[in-house]
């Protein structure tokens, strides 16, 4: 059939009208959709602030995710109080120093927990395996806060973002062989000398009482690096 010109024009505007008048379903469908597709990959967003800081806190910022490296509260004579950061980018290893206001909010990291083995060194890396799938893991060393306090075969949690494994949690205490340290000299206490510094089997080393000796399992507060007693 012919149509004229002034029925097409009539089906035309119809047309618009249709589709400005499903527009703002269709957009809150695509918004609907994405919030869900951001549920289901990264859960409940978690909100910190900055009364929350300590070391080692994993956040997210600038699409990437940071760990906490040092902080500083800061409420000068005039103005308003602030924090003073330094971070890790745990995707790059580069540092940034930050300045927070007070309260000031921030997600934190939506981060998965896997148990795994401590394996073997691979160049700068540390491999890290899944016991149960047998997958391996590789982190460079400089990116594992603590590292000097892991032993091969430890039983650790490694921390994936975004499915990229990004760090290690080291338990705040372990127990470790002392590997070196010089021998408890009679007569050190009388002079007031009453520790000395200990390598243990990983590379550490931290101050241990001078009656320690070399060969003697001892346990370590990982966090303030101190030694903790004698395991026997």
């Amino acid at each position: 059939p012919t149509f004229s010109m002034a029925t097409r024009l009539l089906c035309l505007l119809c047309a618009a009208v249709a589709a400005a008048a499903l527009a703002p379903a269709r957009l809150a469908a695509t918004h609907t959709a994405q919030l869900m597709r951001t549920a289901s990959r990264s859960g409940t967003v978690c909100m910190g602030n900055t009364n929350d800081f300590k070391v080692g806190l994993t956040i997210e910022f600038d699409n990437s995710v940071w760990r906490v490296q040092e902080f500083l509260h800061v409420k000068p004579g005039k103005g308003s109080a602030f924090v003073r950061s330094k971070l890790k980018n745990l995707e790059t290893g580069s540092t940034l120093e930050k300045t927070w206001k007070a309260g000031e909010a921030f997600p934190d990291a939506q981060v998965d927990k896997e148990e795994m083995q401590y394996s073997y060194d691979d160049g700068d890396d540390m491999v890290f395996m899944n016991m149960e799938t047998f997958e391996e893991e590789r982190i460079p060393r400089a990116d594992i806060a603590k590292n000097d306090f892991i032993k091969e075969e430890m039983l650790l949690t490694v921390l994936k973002w975004r499915g990229k494994a990004i760090d290690v949690q080291v338990p705040k205490s372990v127990q470790l062989k002392v590997a070196e340290t010089e021998p408890g000299a009679k007569g050190n206490t009388a002079q007031g000398r009453t520790e000395k510094p200990a390598t243990l089997e990983t590379g550490a080393v931290v101050n241990v009482p001078i009656f320690i000796e070399t060969g003697e399992l001892i346990k370590v507060d990982t966090d303030d690096r101190k030694y903790l007693g004698r395991v026997n």
